[in-house]
């Protein structure tokens, strides 16, 4: 097993993505390679394919970014390159983020005897949990839902686990004085993919905008489903209603225009985008799955209703647009709870305490 580094060079610490396209894993990634603590660890950043949309933002951090592949899938090179660099130049810890380098990266880090922790960030991730969940030194969760789902669903044990909720820049978040969009705007920001439900969110929005004709809605984000999310609004004709914009690394501004966050997912863990509108100050309309409700403080923060129904999403949006009071209520009490629950500061101190705890029984 590679022991830790002793003396003044700090361990290296490996994170393994399979890409840095925009998505909230990424940018959890990047959160913590900005906010560690350099002189306890070395970090540096692998990544299984191509997708550099927040490689800036990485090497920003001072952090070296290697491409295994810059192919758009991992392909069979990017896991042999993998497996070579590992065993060639093992680090002295391994943290695994994201489906595929879960997968790979667990079972070629147990063959060459580095210790490895392991993200599930997801409910219920096509990371073939139930066998490997043991290679796993430590698993790191950002939900109760997601500890409990490997706990009941996959025999995990608890000791191996452990609960590290995400945190945001509050600073970064805080909105400018003055006052938002002149008309009512609800923004979702996410990718564009099936567990997030984006069609769900548009017909919600479609009965909004039946209830509220001068609202107006904001879709930002990438993914495989936008052609499909793009030709719903052009069939519903809500082109003048629903504006679609891409992803970006800062979303701030789509938030400060924003009266309230919509997330109308049909499964997540921890949405990080959910703090960051907290943080903004938007009371949240979500769905009622995985770990949102341990954000979402249900007629406190925001409101909640069940997935895969547009017209309950719809009636809580609309009765949010129409009360200014509890509108803004919500919203200042969201960002208190951000700033007061969901700190960068924590979230890396607690990450960077976990992987000492692991290499410190690996060297015993």
């Amino acid at each position: 097993m590679a022991a830790p580094s002793t003396g003044r060079t700090p361990p290296r610490l490996l994170i393994l993505l399979q890409d840095l396209e925009f998505g909230g894993t990424q940018r959890y990634a990047v959160n913590l390679l900005r906010h560690l603590d350099h002189g306890l660890f070395k970090p540096e950043l692998w990544v299984m394919r191509g997708g550099e949309d927040l490689v800036q933002a990485v090497t920003a951090a001072g952090v070296k970014v290697t491409f295994l592949s810059k192919s758009s899938w991992v392909t069979p090179y990017a896991v042999s390159h993998l497996a070579w660099k590992l065993f060639r130049d093992p680090p002295d810890l391994i943290y695994t983020l994201t489906v595929v380098p879960n997968i790979w990266g667990r079972l070629f880090a147990r063959a060459a005897r580095v210790p490895v922790v392991s993200g599930y960030r997801s409910l219920v991730p096509n990371q073939r949990e139930k066998y490997l969940w043991r290679l796993s030194s430590l698993i790191v969760c950002n939900a109760e839902a997601s500890k409990r789902m490997l706990m009941e669903r996959f025999g995990a044990e608890e000791g191996g686990v452990a609960v590290i909720p995400n945190g945001v820049d509050t600073d970064f978040f805080c909105p400018p004085p003055g006052p938002r969009a002149p008309y009512p705007t609800v923004v979702y920001v996410g990718r564009m993919v099936e567990e997030k439900d984006p069609l769900n969110l548009v017909e919600a929005f479609r009965l909004t905008a039946q209830e509220i004709p001068e609202a107006r809605f904001r879709i930002v984000g990438n993914g495989h489903l936008k052609s499909r999310v793009t030709q719903t609004v052009h069939d519903c004709q809500l082109e003048s209603r629903i504006t679609l914009c891409p992803a970006t690394t800062d979303v701030r501004s789509h938030l400060w225009d924003a009266w309230i966050f919509a997330l109308g997912s049909a499964s997540e863990s921890s949405p990080n985008v959910v703090i960051e509108a907290m943080a903004a100050g938007l009371p949240v309309v979500a769905t009622r799955v995985g770990g949102i409700p341990e954000l979402v403080r249900e007629g406190e923060t925001g409101l909640m209703v069940e997935p895969r129904n547009p017209p309950a999403l719809a009636r809580a949006l609309t009765g949010l647009l129409n009360d200014e009071q509890l509108r803004r209520s919500m919203g200042i009490k969201a960002r208190e709870t951000a700033v007061a629950n969901y700190s960068l500061h924590e979230m890396a101190q607690r990450t960077q305490q976990a992987f000492l705890d692991v290499l410190r029984r690996a060297r015993r």
